[in-house]
């Protein structure tokens, strides 16, 4: 092939022109410490810091790399592609520590990814000539040095280290495809092949131990998570719970086994650092075990809700028991005998009251007789990396739910969906399609699991259908392909195609594409593969996956809102280019090489697919072919660039002529990935297709700490606006802030120094200034000296350890002028408000979340959807991406939102609601800082700082609390009962003795009086139990509840006991007393830790021992409503189905109707903590928490200078306010993770959960 030059000159450096500078690369932890540093490296000058540590941490060889290198000869290969080996005889001369080192030069890095490019590419028969294989080194070496291109993170992680180096090692049980013999072997050597595929689908069995078996499939994912690569899967060949097995048992079903290879990936993560492992789980919609897995992460979440609460409810009372025990003066063990010890009495009815288990309550008592003062009970939190989470499955993997058309237009015409055996294909289990829907949308509403991916939209795009169906997609969903495939991907940096007048050089982006994508197919030919089967497809079918990145710094730079038609078209129109030029120059290889192996069977199938896309270039409407759900053409009349629509419409046209004369050498070329990492690597401001996160960015400094900037794509979009140039630097001066103290409304230096500042503390707070979001934040003792805070500024020592104190306002600022202040010095963050900018120009600044503190606007999520359709009809592949979704979005929303993409054509969806995972905070919290009562903000700010599930729970108990003292107060007079009412009687025997146990009930269920009767007992013990019953019953009515009975008289010891006889739940007592109160408590407040016997082993589905087989069901007796209450004898007709919730149903209505109660109530907090939050959670970094009883725990750190870190939830809140997720990353330990595509990344240190 010919290769033209377009960014370098022939016979000069591809880095002439291109400045380079010496820098120090050092991530730190939030505490101070160094995670990675590396000096005296050489990088790009115009690189940004981050762009440089993410380079030197990530993509620089750590070790190996030879100080001395001599050229290996090679035949028929040019001279300056002949690769290298460490020159030994050379190093003999150097000191043992000095041969061999690190990378420490980016230009190392861009000549042994080119030169191996390049390598393989003259030995497979790219090039025409010596020439145009310098050109393609040259161009390639250009575009990484110059940050136009990027390929995924395993071509620079494995890519030329044998050949530029000659670094090898043993092999690792790879397979190659020799491209002239067509055999398929194991290799040899860890590096002479690379393995730079970033994505692969994996197929699994329904098998346990044999190869490509469920077991086997662990193995094959461990060996791509160690390199640091993606995969997914789908599940649904594995047969359902209870399937029949071939010797005769039942399988255990498709969880069991989701939940070991969860825990596999868990433990091994990709290449051993990021917070888990880049894992895909997909499961048809039709499986029979699909309501669990829709359901799978619900329940885990809400497992982790109980873990969270239980132990902090756990320590709580247990340290409360252990200070009863410990605070008391008495004889003997008086102080561990709750009967003598009020305290103690006093503590554990508390706990008990709490769900406190019993043999925890007798542990501590025993802990503090032996003389024990404390109890360490440990605590667990929502963090991500928590035990909370560890403890829990499904943590581990994007999960997806792959739905046909038929299921969808089921859902549409509300009929019956049919769940199939994996073995006969039969029915199991009918169900509605919309409850099944239902289940989906409240799933993803509530974990923001399962994703969709559309079945039949995938396979009616699919070029290779004559070779199976795609069933699967890596962890991302962008790459979809048949099973046993990989990928490996590259991304394109648009905003560096944007000319200085704004034109988008299309020329040199066509230009650009065609390299890339050669450099892709290259890749495939070099490349070694982990198991057979990947090496043989993937040398069959040679997919490719090039996209974009950057397209949302792009449109804002040209003026256009990420929401308009404008930016659509311009989206649709450079994906079009893109894809029509990289199957052109597919083409043009294929006329070379010939097209890939599989074309032939697939031939018609493709040529079919090409001409559809070519249609949606040319904006028609209709004459698809074969496909179920129509595209969204290009919208050539809103193109903001006319040339570009002739472009993608003259790509396509060519890509199809060739294709029918050649065939394609690639079944796939195109995919839009993530770019997590590699964006970083290339300075983009977005990534893939998504939007812009921040206005205001915290940029990183080469000697450390972070400065304030704008979005380098703003003051380009005011100009394009028509702002002046001291439009735009009053417009960046209110987002980013002056950054200083001096002439601030408000506060300033005169007015500090009035309070007792002297110049010497004012610089310091100067210096803090510079990267602080909030002026608060810079004011606090361990910024000023503690000394200087209370003598000087007269300050109470213990009042600045509260979570609550707020210094400014101490020293007598207003909220008013503190907020002028903020405004002056740290900016809105955000460009709402701005002096001077028009309100018709606000939607082109919109990011996905709301901007600062003050920030109302984001994207929408129907603008992120139709975004995403404007590019799928011209991208062979599938787009990466997540649709944000407020806090207040419903599962109703979620479900639109689905049915919207399928009806788009779209061919994945993936949401995420704000607050769906308990690990993060609601951004909504930030959105209002409106506080007017001093008394309430203190008590919110203590309910903001702790995590979301927490703050949830407390709102509700005070609710309920509140609606109980009312209730309590109205019952101060006896509430009899009607005098015909309902009950039930209790036939048991207690150690031998016959007990009656009557009850009465009020119309509403509630208990209002009991009676015991004894079978042949003597006659006093008879007719004490007799009026002991009638004292409760009026306890009853008059008020107290029978909470308090139930936890006074369980557990009490005197004849009889023993084995209860006759009661289906209780098998054994302590007492007559004991066993009334336990049957009280399981049927009437659902105590079921009261019973012997499982609520689940009287499920209506659960085995029984065979003594009732055959015999008839259960007579009137067992019925709803008893006919002689109701004297109707039609009642009798009526039966209860029995079920694992029946005990406690009163109290189960009863808390029915307390919610409807509560509701309002509820929300009302709700609301009041939300307006509320913003200001309290500022203050929360300014204080410390201490005391033993703090829910949650909130550490301090401090720097060398004495200067503190802020606050644990300071620390999110600030991150949130940034436009970060609000997570810390588990390799730097930094609060700077942001959303991107499906996964997440370190904006710090470039680490990522995805696999690009």
């Amino acid at each position: 092939m010919r290769i033209q030059r377009c960014f370098t000159v022939e016979g000069q450096s591809p880095y002439e022109g291109i400045e380079f500078r010496t820098t120090t690369s050092e991530i730190r932890n939030p505490d101070g410490s160094v995670v990675f540093n590396l000096q005296d490296i050489n990088v790009p000058a115009d690189w940004s810091q981050v762009a440089c540590d993410v380079l030197a941490q990530k993509y620089f060889r750590k070790a190996g790399v030879a100080a001395v290198l001599k050229a290996v000869p090679e035949d028929g290969v040019p001279d300056f592609l002949w690769r290298h080996e460490p020159d030994h005889d050379a190093m003999a001369a150097l000191r043992e520590e000095d041969r061999f080192g690190p990378e420490r030069d980016a230009r190392q890095v861009f000549d042994r990814l080119a030169g191996t490019w390049t390598y393989w590419g003259w030995k497979g028969g790219y090039f025409d000539s010596e020439a145009d294989a310098r050109a393609f080194f040259d161009e390639q070496r250009f575009m990484l040095a110059a940050q136009i291109a990027a390929p995924n993170s395993p071509q620079w992680f494995n890519t030329g280290l044998h050949w530029a180096y000659g670094i090898d090692g043993p092999a690792q049980g790879h397979w190659r495809t020799d491209p002239e013999t067509g055999e398929t072997a194991r290799t040899q050597t860890a590096y002479e092949f690379p393995q730079p595929h970033a994505c692969f689908i994996q197929s699994v069995n329904d098998d346990l131990v044999n190869e490509n078996g469920i077991m086997d499939l662990w193995v094959r994912e461990a060996r791509l998570f160690k390199y640091g690569s993606g995969t997914g899967s789908n599940f649904s060949s594995l047969r359902g719970e209870n399937e029949s097995l071939s010797g005769g048992g039942k399988s255990s079903g498709l969880m069991s086994f989701l939940k070991i290879g969860d825990r596999a990936a868990g433990a091994i993560k990709s290449g051993g650092t990021t917070r888990r492992a880049a894992k895909m789980v997909i499961v048809d919609i039709d499986h029979p075990d699909i309501e669990d897995f829709i359901s799978w992460k619900v329940t885990e979440e809400q497992k982790v809700a109980a873990l969270v609460t239980g132990s902090k409810i756990n320590q709580r009372h247990l340290n409360a028991i252990m200070r009863a025990c410990v605070n008391c003066e008495g004889e003997g063990d008086d102080c561990f005998d709750p009967k003598k010890n009020p305290a103690l009495k006093r503590e554990v009815i508390a706990a008990r009251k709490a769900h406190v288990p019993e043999n925890y309550v007798q542990r501590v008592i025993q802990f503090a007789k032996q003389g024990y003062t404390e109890i360490d009970f440990r605590v667990y939190d929502t963090d991500w990396d928590s035990e909370a989470y560890l403890t829990v499955s499904g943590q581990n993997s994007n999960n997806t739910v792959r739905v046909t058309d038929e299921f969808l237009r089921a859902v549409e015409q509300d009929e019956e969906w049919s769940l199939k055996s994996r073995l006969t294909g039969e029915t199991t289990k009918t169900i509605p399609a919309r409850e099944l829907w239902d289940q989906v949308g409240h799933a993803a509403w509530a974990s923001a699991d399962p994703g969709i991916q559309y079945h039949t939209t995938i396979n009616d795009w699919h070029t290779c259908p004559a070779s199976g169906p795609i069933r699967a997609s890596n962890p991302c969903s962008e790459y979809m392909f048949l099973d046993d495939t990989a990928c490996n991907l590259a991304s394109l940096n648009l905003l560096q195609f944007r000319d200085a007048d704004g034109r988008f050089d299309v020329e040199a982006f066509e230009h650009a594409v065609k390299l890339w994508t050669i450099v892709l197919e290259i890749s495939v030919l070099m490349a070694q593969f982990p198991s057979r089967e990947i090496a043989e497809r993937s040398y069959k079918f040679r997919t490719l996956g090039l996209g974009f990145a950057n397209i949302g710094g792009l449109l804002m730079s040209c003026g256009l809102g990420y929401d308009s038609r404008e930016a659509r078209s311009l989206t649709g129109a450079i994906s079009a280019i893109m894809t029509g030029v990289c199957y052109a120059t597919s083409a043009q290889m294929a006329k070379e090489l010939g097209p890939f192996a599989g074309f032939e069977e697939n031939r018609e199938h493709m040529l079919r697919v090409m001409r559809n896309h070519a249609r949606a270039a040319h904006g028609l409407n209709g004459g698809y072919e074969q496909v179920s759900v129509y595209p969204v053409p290009l919208d050539a009349a809103s193109c903001p660039q006319p040339d570009l629509v002739d472009h993608a419409r003259a790509s396509w046209d060519l890509a199809v002529s060739m294709g029918e004369r050649y065939g394609y050498r690639n079944a796939q070329t195109t995919v839009i990935a993530p770019t997590g990492t590699i964006g970083l690597v290339m300075d983009c401001d977005t990534t893939g297709i998504e939007p812009d996160f921040a206005l205001v960015k915290f940029k990183k400094l080469a000697g450390g700490g972070y400065f304030k900037i704008i979005n380098r794509a703003v003051p380009q979009a005011l100009r394009t606006l028509g702002y002046s140039d001291k439009a735009i630097e009053a417009i960046v001066d209110y987002a980013v802030g002056l950054g200083t103290l001096a002439n601030a409304p408000g506060v300033n230096h005169e007015r500090l120094m009035e309070r007792g500042f002297t110049p010497d503390k004012i610089n310091v707070i100067e210096k803090a200034l510079a990267t602080a979001f909030d002026i608060r934040f810079a004011f606090n003792k361990w910024q000023l000296g503690e000394d200087f805070c209370t003598e000087v500024l007269g300050l109470d020592a213990d009042a600045m350890d509260d979570l609550d104190f707020d210094m400014l306002a101490a020293l007598g600022f207003t909220k008013q002028e503190i907020e002028a202040a903020n405004l002056h010095v740290c900016g809105a963050m955000t460009l709402e408000g701005a002096p001077g900018l028009k309100d018709e120009h606000l939607p082109v600044f919109d990011c996905a979340n709301p901007c600062g503190r003050i920030g109302k606007r984001y994207l929408s999520v129907e603008s992120h959807i139709r975004m995403m359709a404007a590019a799928q009809p011209f991208i062979s592949g599938a787009i990466s991406k997540t649709i944000n979704m407020p806090n207040n979005a419903s599962v109703e929303d979620c479900k639109e939102s689905y049915l919207l993409s399928w009806k788009l054509a779209l061919k994945a969806n993936a949401l995420y609601r704000d607050g769906s995972k308990l690990s993060q905070p609601l951004n909504s919290q930030l959105l209002d800082d409106d506080i007017e009562d001093d008394e309430e903000e203190s008590a919110v700010e203590t309910l903001v700082a702790q995590p979301a599930q927490e703050r949830a729970r407390i709102v509700a108990e005070r609710s309920a609390m509140q609606l109980a003292e009312r209730v309590v107060a109205s019952e101060k007079t006896r509430d009899r009962l009607p005098d015909r009412r309902k009950g039930y009687t209790q036939k048991a025997l207690v150690g031998g003795h016959k007990v009656y146990l009557r009850t009465g009930e009020y119309d509403d269920g509630k208990i209002g009086e009991i009676f015991i009767d004894m079978h042949k007992e003597g006659a006093a013990f008879r007719s004490l139990m007799n009026n002991f019953a009638i004292a409760v019953s009026l306890g009853l009515q008059y008020g107290v509840p029978l909470e308090e009975y139930v936890e006074a008289f369980t557990f009490t010891r005197f004849e009889p006991a023993g084995l209860v006889q006759g009661n289906d739940r209780i098998k054994n007592a302590t007492s007559i007393l004991d066993y009334v109160f336990r049957e009280l408590a399981v049927s009437y407040l659902g105590r079921s830790d009261l019973g012997h016997v499982d609520p689940k082993e009287m499920a209506f589905d659960a085995m029984g021992d065979g003594a009732d087989e055959g015999k008839a069901p259960a007579l009137p007796a067992a019925s709803v409503v008893s006919p002689g209450y109701t004297r109707m004898a039609q009642m009798g007709n009526l039966y209860l189905v029995r079920n694992s919730n029946m005990g406690g149903a009163a109290a189960e209505a009863r808390a029915d109707t307390a919610e409807a109660v509560a509701a309002p109530a509820v929300r009302d907090q709700t609301v009041k903590a939300e307006v509320m939050a913003a200001g309290a959670l500022m203050r929360s970094g300014s204080g410390e928490v201490s005391g033993a009883m703090a829910v949650s725990s909130v550490s301090q750190t401090s720097s060398g200078n004495g200067s503190s870190g802020g606050a644990g939830m300071s620390r999110v809140v600030e991150a949130r306010m940034k436009g970060y997720e609000g997570e810390a990353c588990s390799e730097c330990g930094n609060f700077t993770m942001v959303r991107n595509g499906t996964c997440l990344k370190c904006d710090t240190c470039g680490g990522t959960s995805g696999c690009s």
